[in-house]
């Protein structure tokens, strides 16, 4: 079994951020959800997200739980089928009460990026990169002798 990445974030609004997630693709699992402290939304099959509110997130750390509208400790980056999926998403999670990209948009050819922060403010990168103009950019080689570069 690969192994599997869960992101907690703590919301201040359980169902508004459930529906903002759901908005974008993602499914809530029951099995780790119970609608009240925590909601699991899986993304792909090693990649959820629990969403958890302020009290149950505070079950998990003896630290202040920051506003992520006011400050910054993490940035969550998934990568995209194609440049398309990139506006795809940000679209979307402006349409189901987001904000898009609070950060610049960037675009170097063989890779462009967006951003959008959830409700909470919580700040997502969404990508695509073609791998292989990837290693010829990024090492001045043919991409047949370049090394692996697997995409983020």
């Amino acid at each position: 079994m690969p192994k599997m990445i869960f992101l907690n974030l703590p919301v201040s609004d359980l169902a508004r951020s459930t529906a903002f997630y759901q908005a974008l693709g993602a499914t809530k699992n029951d099995q780790f959800s119970d609608d009240v402290t925590a909601n699991c939304l899986v993304f792909s099959e090693t990649i959820h997200t629990m969403l958890l509110t302020h009290e149950k997130y505070a079950q998990f750390t003896s630290k202040p739980i920051a506003d992520a509208h006011a400050s910054s400790q993490i940035l969550i980056c998934t990568s995209c089928e194609s440049r398309a999926e990139v506006d795809e998403i940000v679209e979307n999670a402006a349409a189901a009460g987001g904000k898009a990209d609070p950060g610049a948009i960037q675009d170097h050819g063989f890779m462009y990026g967006r951003s959008f922060e959830d409700p909470d403010g919580h700040h997502w990168e969404v990508m695509w990169m073609d791998v292989e103009a990837a290693k010829v950019a990024m090492c001045g080689e043919s991409a047949e002798a370049a090394p692996e570069v697997e995409p983020a």
